[in-house]
């Protein structure tokens, strides 16, 4: 986290099936599938993110690339109006996991 800027960088982030689909030429459809899933839990990964840091969510963006495996989660932030006031740390790795991803995926 950074001023009104929080990143988290996620690797080792495809499933069994998206790096099928992936070595099988099929990229297109493993993006298509991650932005709609991204649509569905917007709601969800904002809320952990403005309950973690204690802020407003303005913006929140995701991208995903193949090689290397990884993917970057992007949240920006409205503006703090107490700037003296300490912010809370966000631990990535607890909240936006791409084990809970996949956990909500096969639920």
């Amino acid at each position: 986290m950074q001023r009104d800027y929080v990143v988290c960088f996620l690797e080792d982030i495809y499933t069994p099936v998206e790096r099928t689909l992936i070595d099988a030429g099929r990229q297109e459809a493993v993006l298509e599938t991650r932005q709609i899933f991204q649509q569905a839990m917007r709601a969800n990964f904002v809320e952990i993110v403005e309950e973690a840091t204690g802020r407003k969510v303005k913006a929140f963006m995701s991208q995903n690339h193949f090689e290397p495996d990884m993917a970057a989660e992007i949240f920006v932030l409205e503006p703090d109006g107490d700037a003296g006031r300490p912010r809370a740390e966000l631990a990535c790795k607890a909240s936006l996991t791409e084990r809970d991803r996949a956990a909500t995926l096969s639920s």
